[in-house]
């Protein structure tokens, strides 16, 4: 085979990997180069080489940077000034020109095993910074994704962003933030609704870690079954989330004529059911939002009854009064309910028993009882 012809298949090969990785040219041949210089450096023990990729001629050059010098002391990285102005007739001395290598087939093993690792190195950095730059902007947004690997051992997977091709990349669904059933429940080339939770960057590579458990999931799945909400007549002002198990959403409508509960529950709980199959059972209360901090952690205590919310002056502190056979339902399972409506309010939350109402004062109302005294 002739040497051009092997420069065209290089050049070729070079082509091929850009298509197939989705990785510029340019970053490409830096890489290229960055190798190609350091294995000169290594075969010929100099301590500065610098080569460069000429693509722009078929077929494809290769050439090194001389320093243009009175007497050379360094074949491998100097030139006379007699030689240059045969390839550049305006260089002077102290100036730089490009020698074309014909063949760079006589670089040593190491010094092509060395290459072959800066290759690698500088190609993987190149995608990992492709994908930062790409999905960085995409952080919280909810995407559709396709899974490629159930990892036995750790119950992770691996899911497939944005196609097949060069455009799409690998993103990690860890065991954590999936939710109950979901490794069971999936199968290799099911489509999984996720939310791009955190896009890291290192300095080798680049990894996006997606959730299930994220509370953006709950938010997209009604901004779809809600018409309501994408016209923004009814909107979700707050949310609390113990993924897999139960949700506690705050909604608000713009316009009076609209019950914004109505809306995100649907006939017959059509919509509010969707979301709820598409969690997998996770069960949803829908509470109107208030400004008024008394009435808004009244609300988000449903399902249960409540007689009374008295707001601490100056803090976000309320004692709360229900009846004695609602406590229970109050406070939830393992104090779940109690602990969701504080979330949900920002409030600190303090339920006492209708029984117990008259022994519970608060310090205003007991410095007003001293003063009438």
């Amino acid at each position: 085979m002739k040497k051009n012809e092997k420069k065209e298949d290089f050049l070729g090969a070079l082509q091929a990997f850009v298509k197939e990785r989705g990785i510029p040219m340019e970053d490409t041949l830096k890489s290229l180069e960055k190798a190609l210089s350091l294995a000169y450096k290594k075969e010929f023990n100099v301590e500065a080489a610098e080569l460069c990729v000429d693509i722009e001629h078929t077929p494809a050059r290769i050439y090194l940077r001389k320093k243009v010098v009175e007497v050379v002391k360094a074949p491998s990285v100097e030139i006379s000034l007699e030689k240059a102005r045969e390839i550049d007739k305006r260089v002077g001395l102290d100036d730089y020109v490009k020698v074309e290598m014909v063949d760079t087939q006589n670089f040593g093993r190491v010094a092509a095993q060395n290459a072959r690792q800066v290759i690698i190195q500088e190609l993987r950095f190149a995608e990992g910074d492709k994908i930062y730059k790409k999905f960085a902007s995409q952080e919280q947004e909810v995407v559709w994704t396709v899974l490629t690997y159930k990892h036995p051992e750790s119950g992770d997977m691996t899911l497939r962003l944005g196609g097949e091709g060069p455009e799409g990349t690998n993103v990690w669904l860890p065991k954590s933030e999936q939710l109950p059933g979901d490794y069971e429940a999936f199968e290799v080339g099911d489509q999984v609704l996720v939310c791009v939770k955190e896009v890291r960057r290192s300095s080798r590579r680049s990894n996006i870690c997606v959730s299930r458990t994220h509370p953006n999931l709950v938010l997209h799945l009604f901004a779809v079954e809600v018409p309501e909400i994408k016209e923004g007549l009814v909107e979700i002002r707050a949310i609390a989330r113990e993924a897999g198990d139960r949700t506690k959403l705050a909604v608000y409508a713009t316009e009076e004529n609209i019950d914004p509960v109505g809306a995100c529950v649907g006939s017959r709980s059509s919509r509010v059911g969707a979301v709820v199959n598409a969690l997998r059972g996770e069960k949803m209360d829908i509470v109107v939002w208030s400004e008024d901090v008394a009435t808004f952690v009244a609300s988000a205590l449903a399902p249960a009854d409540v007689i009374s919310v008295t707001q601490t002056p100056g803090t976000k502190e309320c004692r709360v009064i229900v009846p004695d056979d609602q406590l229970s339902l109050a406070i939830g399972k393992a104090g779940q309910n109690a602990r969701l409506a504080a979330c949900l309010t920002k409030c600190k939350i303090d339920i006492k028993p209708a029984s117990q109402a008259e022994e519970v004062q608060l310090p205003e109302a007991e410095e007003d009882a001293e003063t009438e005294e």
